[in-house]
């Protein structure tokens, strides 16, 4: 009876900090490429900068909700192509930002003393990616 509250109590542990490792990840993500503040400068509305960012939270926990909840949402075609719109408004969002910043890793590297380690830190973060996908798909 112990034993099973206790190994309860340690899933629940490593969860809750894993959520927390990675969400406290995502937000310095966030922040380092300065995603939301360079929206806000794009379209000229610095005034909706909080909308922005109540956008990006609610969005967060809303689909971490529907991830692990077996929720079902039947759309129609048009509306696939909708959600679609906004996800691929995202990645390349995403991806803008990163080509913006992409002196970030090298600079990185070099005050961590890896600079001549640059190639094998690049690979390391493709191959951990690759197979981390891979993984997900076919084991899990």
């Amino acid at each position: 009876m112990i034993t099973l509250i206790g190994e309860a109590f340690l899933a629940a542990f490593i969860g809750l900090a894993g959520g927390i490792a990675v969400g406290s990840g995502m937000v310095a993500f966030l922040v380092v490429l300065d995603i939301i503040p360079r929206l806000a400068q794009i379209t000229r509305s610095f005034s909706k900068i909080h909308a922005y960012e109540a956008a990006v939270v609610m969005g967060s926990l809303l689909f971490t909700w529907v991830d692990f909840s077996d929720a079902k949402v039947h759309l129609f075609p048009m509306g696939t192509a909708v959600v679609g719109i906004f996800a691929g408004c995202f990645v390349g969002m995403l991806a803008a930002a990163l080509t913006e910043i992409i002196n970030v890793l090298p600079i990185l590297a070099k005050r961590v003393g890896m600079g001549s380690y640059m190639i094998l830190l690049l690979m390391a973060m493709i191959f951990g990616k690759v197979f981390g996908s891979l993984f997900e798909w076919l084991f899990y």
